[in-house]
């Protein structure tokens, strides 16, 4: 995703790969495949660089990002236009406020914070659900997923290690 250790970040060719994986898993996992009676879990990939793209190095980009991304997971699973959007966008502000919290934290205090963002961000979603359909959405199915999101860490971990790597200002 980013260039060799000590070599100028590139940025925009950075997010650019961690968009395409999001997309490409997104579709992966949403394919109408059953193993052993059971559908794939749905995580939202996209919880993964909001979380790491707001505690490493925010910039101007990233929200613009995903924004997009958000509409893509829409059109996907059907939701609301805005609704996901609005959900990563709660996830990227609330990391981004605690970015001062989150700096020299431990695997697992991170891992913590990131449950704590994909928590806002499926808090954000319900609410908003509730209130455009009028009903809560299925809470067994709403955990379901913040669970196998929030298993996700070890890949925001990575997001965030391989920039810190080529970023020479973070050495």
């Amino acid at each position: 995703m980013t260039g060799a250790p000590g070599r100028a970040p590139r940025p925009i060719r950075s997010m650019a790969a961690t968009i395409i994986l999001c997309v490409v898993a997104s579709l992966v996992f949403a394919l109408p495949l059953r193993i052993a009676g059971l559908q794939l879990p749905e995580p939202v990939f996209v919880l993964v660089p909001a979380f790491a793209w707001a505690a490493i190095r925010p910039s101007i980009l990233p929200p613009f990002a995903l924004l997009a991304l958000g509409v893509f997971l829409d059109l996907l699973w059907g939701a609301p236009l805005g609704l996901w959007p609005l959900c990563l966008m709660a996830a990227y502000g609330f990391t981004f406020s605690m970015r001062p919290s989150l700096s020299g934290q431990s695997f697992i205090a991170l891992w913590a914070w990131y449950a704590a963002a994909c928590t806002v961000a499926f808090v954000t979603g319900m609410v908003l659900t509730s209130i455009l359909t009028g009903a809560v959405p299925s809470l067994i199915g709403v955990a379901l997923q913040w669970l196998v999101s929030a298993a996700l860490f070890p890949l925001a971990n990575r997001l965030m290690e391989r920039q810190t790597e080529a970023d020479l200002r973070f050495r």
